[in-house]
């Protein structure tokens, strides 16, 4: 593996030491997992935020795309690539500024995605994003709304009202398209959402619908189909129960759905949580299955997202969840291939291998992977990060070490 590079030195470069190295002090392993996740998020994101808070995303990104792509690539991709990306990005965002070298570098990075929040609904803006388009823009809006859902007070209170009517305005126009029968129906949801969130006209048949199906499409054991037929792959991660968790809790929120269905879908994503820990083996890899596995660390966002609230299920500690997960960063974004030379993300898992990608799939779908950082929306003084390093489930496992058992669960 090729030794992560070509960071800006706002962190230090002990950041790269492994949080796991028993030699290491409890306390100090812990702050450097933190660093390493910090720095790592910057060198991905960087090219992305940089680009677009300069109107130069459009000139400047890869447009690789995976064997038969099919969509309308200039149309889809940039929307795709900074909508996905600040997503993952805006609890960490969220947090309060300080005069840290990573409070600085937040408060950096911040400025930079609401400028080009800015300008990507600034039709004069050479970075003017599509929403007017074709279908897929509809998927992607859906992560913008997450993000402002996240971090609402730093992310979209800040812009300006002409910037927040274009917000708007671009997100209705997204009603002329038809969702597919699967888990598109969650971004018509999200949209529909995030506009009653902020107390504008929403249509709550779209946010029962998707309420409703996908209560119907509810396989157990943690798992929902992704649609009438169940397909195995990591969509119950990289959007079913974040999206549906999330809309939900605006829902109840706005007295437009139940604490019931909510809760229900909490407890579920709990256990799907505890099975993908589970997942984890003890070298930091993971089975490379079914359908965007090039979304690489996205797959595991229901479990940073349940650490970020502090509601992991019961067993599973913080502390193997980041070990976990710092493991899971390594594997895949210190191979040889991963960037390219300028810094962008390739198609592949570990590495550049776009054999693997599906014929949706971009440069800009790769972003997605920020979404396995959202634990960064802890402190650092928050014991997901404080605590000293532990081993996770396959870890103890496969050293002979005592372990819950496991079981399936009917709710």
């Amino acid at each position: 593996m090729a030794p992560l590079a070509g960071l800006a030195g706002m962190i230090p470069s002990a950041a790269f030491a492994s949080a796991t190295t028993t030699q290491e002090n409890n306390s100090t392993a812990a702050l450097t997992d933190r660093a390493y996740h910090v720095q790592l998020l910057q060198k991905i994101v960087t090219p992305v935020v940089d680009n677009m808070s300069k109107g130069t995303l459009k000139k400047n990104m890869p447009k690789e795309k995976g064997p038969g792509y099919g969509l309308a690539l200039e149309k889809v991709t940039y929307l795709e690539a900074f909508g996905r990306c600040i997503s993952g990005m805006a609890p960490w965002l969220a947090l309060p500024d300080d005069n840290t070298a990573e409070g600085r570098l937040r408060k950096q990075m911040r400025e930079q995605v609401l400028q080009g929040i800015v300008n990507g609904v600034n039709p004069a803006s050479p970075d003017y994003l599509n929403f007017r388009e074709e279908g897929q823009p509809l998927v992607d809006a859906a992560y913008l709304c997450q993000t402002f859902m996240r971090a609402p007070q730093a992310l979209w209170e800040p812009l300006d009202n002409k910037t927040k009517q274009n917000i708007v305005t671009e997100l209705k126009e997204l009603r002329r398209i038809r969702p597919a029968y699967n888990n598109w129906l969650l971004f018509v949801g999200m949209v529909e959402a995030f506009l009653l969130s902020i107390h504008e006209e929403y249509e709550p048949l779209r946010t029962m619908i998707a309420t409703q199906k996908m209560k119907e499409w509810y396989a157990g054991d943690g798992f929902y189909a992704d649609g009438p037929q169940f397909s195995l792959d990591y969509y119950n991660g990289y959007v079913i129960h974040p999206m549906f968790t999330e809309m939900l809790k605006v829902l109840m929120d706005n007295r437009q759905g139940t604490k019931a269905d909510y809760d229900q879908a909490m407890k579920r994503m709990q256990r799907f949580a505890e099975l993908q820990e589970r997942m984890i083996a003890p070298d930091g890899t993971y089975p490379a299955l079914g359908r965007s596995m090039t979304y690489r660390t996205a797959a595991f966002q229901p479990l940073v997202q349940l650490a970020l609230m502090h509601q992991l299920p019961e067993g599973v500690e913080p502390a193997q969840v980041r070990c976990a997960m710092t493991a899971i960063m390594k594997r895949i974004f210190e191979m040889e291939g991963t960037f390219d030379k300028q810094g962008w993300l390739q198609l592949g898992i570990a590495g550049h291998q776009p054999e693997v990608a599906d014929v949706y799939t971009s440069t800009g779908s790769l972003y997605i992977c920020t979404n396995g950082f959202l634990a960064l929306g802890l402190p650092a003084e928050d014991p997901f990060w404080s605590a000293p390093p532990a081993e996770w489930t396959a870890q103890k496992v496969w050293s002979g070490k005592p372990v819950k058992k496991d079981y399936h669960v009917t709710y």
